[in-house]
């Protein structure tokens, strides 16, 4: 019995003494680890990098942009510096010249001290522009240079590295449908190239959120989601109407009927007609759903998270056509024949 007693004593000592070598060695590691942390990225070949915090960032926000900038090791690191040392409130907004070989408590001594305040500028863009709308906005704002714009958005191979869903789009496609409508806050003096990132960054959160998943549940190419979508931003008025709209388009390309989108061929015409004659109607374009079938080669304008939604979330009707008759409200109908009874009377 006592025996057994001893044996156990000793088994239960040998575990206590395994379980702080593990618990010592583990802290050693930790240790190590966070010390490491701390350290600067690179300090044997130092790069300068630019960097901006934005008004109101958080700590975590803040860790993140550092962290993606190659600034800082671990952003749990960061964080918890910064709750140790008490610095978390004084992290400032502002434009850094930061470096690789700057380690984790000079890099806080800089946000604390804070970096040069640039005068910042909002701008809004509309949902259902088009490049050249948006370029013409922008430049008269005094924003962008105009032709720039222009150039760096007629081709998406431009922008294709930093957001990968623009791969999906054919070769040599402008950015028309994709530089999300909204209102945007940037500094003054800020790049085309940088403007143009934070639209398509819109963009990107809105496909990964309510688009791509969708995508090959209805056997469509991103292209197609966004050309529907901006057809039904230029047609739409009301907001509860765009998955009727996005329905109708869908219902007349499984029949093999022509869109005949007004839309489209403003498009082409390059004036929003607010009636359109038959020559307009017969226009020569692959743009021209009154003579082709199907969608156009790509969007005919920027449309709107409503309508990027609508396009992929139809709604389960048989109507195969609308027409204006309200206050921006639209009448469905099935046949040819109700659509003509439901034309406003002259």
């Amino acid at each position: 019995m006592e025996k057994a007693k001893m044996r156990k004593s000793r088994k239960r000592r040998f575990s206590i003494f395994i379980l702080f070598i593990v618990l010592l060695v583990s802290g050693v590691f930790m240790n190590n680890y966070y010390k490491e942390g701390l350290k600067a990225m690179n300090p044997d070949d130092p790069s300068d990098v630019l960097v901006v915090i934005p008004s109101s960032s958080s700590v975590n926000t803040i860790s993140n942009i550092l962290y993606e900038n190659k600034l800082i090791k671990n952003p749990i690191i960061f964080k918890i510096k910064v709750k140790t040392s008490n610095t978390a409130s004084t992290l400032k907004a502002g434009e850094y010249n930061l470096s690789t070989d700057m380690d984790l408590d000079t890099i806080i001594s800089k946000l604390v001290k804070g970096g040069k305040d640039r005068n910042t500028v909002r701008f809004t863009i509309p949902e259902g522009y088009e490049l050249e709308q948006m370029a013409e906005k922008l430049a008269k704002e005094g924003i962008i240079d105009k032709d720039r714009f222009i150039q760096l958005s007629s081709d998406k191979k431009n922008f294709e590295e930093e957001f990968s869903f623009l791969k999906q789009l054919e070769k040599g496609q402008s950015l028309e449908g994709f530089l999300f409508p909204s209102t945007y806050e940037i500094f003054t003096g800020t790049k085309e190239e940088e403007i143009i990132g934070k639209m398509l960054h819109e963009f990107e959160k809105i496909y990964e959120k309510d688009l791509e998943s969708k995508l090959t549940e209805l056997n469509m190419t991103l292209n197609e989601a966004v050309t529907l979508a901006s057809i039904v931003e230029r047609e739409g008025k009301v907001d509860e109407e765009r998955p009727l709209m996005s329905a109708v388009f869908l219902n007349r390309i499984e029949k093999g009927m022509m869109l005949q989108s007004c839309a489209t061929v403003q498009y082409v015409l390059g004036e929003r007609k607010e009636v359109l004659s038959n020559a307009d109607t017969r226009i020569d374009s692959p743009y021209n759903t009154y003579i082709n079938e199907g969608l156009p080669p790509g969007p005919i304008a920027s449309p709107g998270e409503e309508s990027l939604v609508a396009a992929v979330n139809p709604a389960d009707v048989d109507y195969l056509f609308f027409v204006l008759t309200g206050n921006g409200t639209h009448t469905f109908t099935k046949t040819y024949e109700e659509h003509l009874q439901a034309k406003p009377k002259k």
